[in-house]
């Protein structure tokens, strides 16, 4: 007799459907075909335990197990579910009449209760793609999965519940999420805002630009002024994530096997702040079986790198192409996968080893050479990618004592969102712009021309600070963000003013 079963596997961020055959005749041999990995080879102890367990016999005849398409390697325990229940209805165990309606992906225990899989959501909306009525997957994953319309998800926690579901003995009752609801409930709630920092005025609006225009911005600055306190603060001003973003981000996540369980879509924009000694493979991606790394994670959001120098570099090196590219290519011999690596860069550095070059009160005990040796751990070409450089100096003592609070995330985050609807509105026909920081040379010489006044004021500062050449775009792009704060069309000299004293390691003499 000939059963099929239908899964799903996860390639990249989507998922592609796995057919599972079973076949069942005389004899009592077990052939496990298709492309299985250890895991899923590994399986057919689960499944005899988990159905001795319940009450159920494993089938004693011959069977063939195909999982189709045959040239797609199937990896991890998720297909444990599908498996057993393909068998039960090979032998008859099981009423095979409802099975094409039905996608099922679980990890089995000896004792049959049901495992959390990654990539549920994902898996679910490959479901309602391919027409299926329903999808069966573990109870901590429903949720995820639920956020797909159009779709019965049912979240079961033993495998005795699907068998007595097939049987017809027992009626399952599906996930239902309010998406919508959820997802704008959850979006203002951030546990930092900007109303506790004390000072730093000019650090706040440094950042309030960034987030305006999606500028990758560095912040250089003595053992505690405060760099990491205010990064941690950023996404409070970003604008909100918007339903499209919210799905991709999740699905992201959920193939990496981050999300909290019993959670459904992610709400807030990512925060993703790695240790400097992250290797290769985890900031990108990557792996026998590619995974996708913390720039992937940080996808629509924020990958805050402390202390900078301190990172190999190596890890800063491969970060250049998807700071560029916005998405990340992990190839390997037997599989290439795509990425969505879409992220702001915030970085934060001490000016020197010690910490204390440029102090206003202690004395920096480094040589010339060793504070631009330090300096130099940052190549010119990453360097380059970062648009807005600036300098934190320590908070004095009457400002830390100040019992008054400072102006509120949520008041900065409207100036943020007015200055980025100006941005939707002028990229309209530029496809994969959407922000400042995006624009190209034709763009540029479009909308962030400066005026003759401008122009000379840019040519001074050049020559008098002896900016680089790389600095030329990176102060028009600010620039642009600045004026579309203000909501002013034009470029004015006060906007270009304020672009270029964010760039403060461009100046030559900086570290001399």
């Amino acid at each position: 007799m000939l059963i099929k079963v239908f899964g799903a596997a996860v390639q990249g961020i989507d998922a592609t459907l796995i057919t599972i055959e079973v076949n069942s005749s005389r004899g009592c041999m077990f052939y496990l075909v298709g492309l299985p990995d250890s895991a899923v080879k590994e399986s057919h102890q689960r499944i005899i335990s988990a159905l001795q367990v319940n009450g159920y016999k494993m089938p004693t005849s011959n069977l063939i197990v195909n999982m189709a398409p045959a040239d797609i390697r199937k990896e991890g325990s998720a297909y444990d579910l599908p498996l057993a229940i393909g068998l039960l209805g090979a032998n008859e165990t099981i009423s095979a009449e409802k099975f094409p309606r039905y996608l099922l992906m679980g990890e089995l225990s000896l004792d049959g209760s049901i495992q959390p899989i990654k990539g549920a959501l994902p898996i679910a909306i490959k479901a309602r793609e391919d027409g299926f009525e329903g999808l069966i997957i573990p109870q901590q994953n429903a949720r995820e999965a639920a956020v797909v319309n159009q779709l019965k998800v049912y979240g079961v926690s033993n495998i005795k519940e699907v068998i007595e579901f097939f049987n017809d003995e027992r009626e399952l009752e599906p996930t239902i999420v309010n998406t919508r609801e959820e997802f704008y409930a959850q979006q203002s709630n951030f546990e930092f805002d900007f109303a506790d920092v004390k000072g730093q005025e000019n650090v706040k609006r440094a950042l309030e630009v960034a987030a305006a225009g999606g500028h990758n911005i560095i912040m250089v600055g003595a053992p505690g002024s405060g760099k990491s306190m205010m990064a941690k603060r950023l996404p409070s001003i970003l604008p909100p994530l918007s339903l499209g973003e919210s799905l991709e981000t999740t699905k992201i996540h959920s193939v990496a096997g981050k999300l909290n369980r019993n959670s459904s879509l992610i709400t807030q924009r990512p925060f993703q702040s790695p240790h400097h000694t992250i290797s290769q493979s985890a900031m990108v991606g990557g792996g026998s079986f590619p995974q996708p790394g913390e720039i992937s994670l940080a996808h629509n959001g924020i990958l805050f790198l402390d202390e900078l120098p301190e990172f190999s570099k190596n890890v800063l090196e491969v970060l250049r192409q998807p700071l560029e590219d916005r998405r990340i290519t992990i190839s390997r011999v037997k599989s290439s996968v795509d990425y969505p690596a879409s992220f702001t860069l915030v970085a934060s550095m001490n000016p020197c080893p010690c910490g204390y070059y440029n102090h206003p009160t202690k004395a920096c005990v480094c040589s010339p050479g060793q504070v631009q040796k330090y300096l130099n751990k940052i190549s010119g070409p990453l360097l380059d990618r970062i648009d807005i450089q600036i300098e934190i100096i320590p908070v004095p003592f009457d400002k830390i004592s100040d019992q008054r609070r400072g102006e509120s995330s949520a008041s900065i985050r409207e100036r943020v969102i007015k200055a980025r609807q100006i941005q939707e509105k002028r990229y309209t026909g530029c496809s994969g712009i959407y922000c400042n920081a995006q624009m190209n040379s034709k763009l540029l010489s479009l909308y962030a021309r400066p005026d003759d006044k401008g122009l000379a004021l840019l040519k001074n500062a050049m020559e008098r600070l002896n900016l680089s050449a790389r600095a030329y775009d990176r102060i028009l792009k600010v620039a642009r963000t600045i004026a579309d704060l203000e909501e002013s069309e034009q470029i004015l000299p006060s906007h270009l003013a304020e672009a270029i004293s964010y760039r403060n390691l461009d100046r030559e003499n900086w570290a001399g």
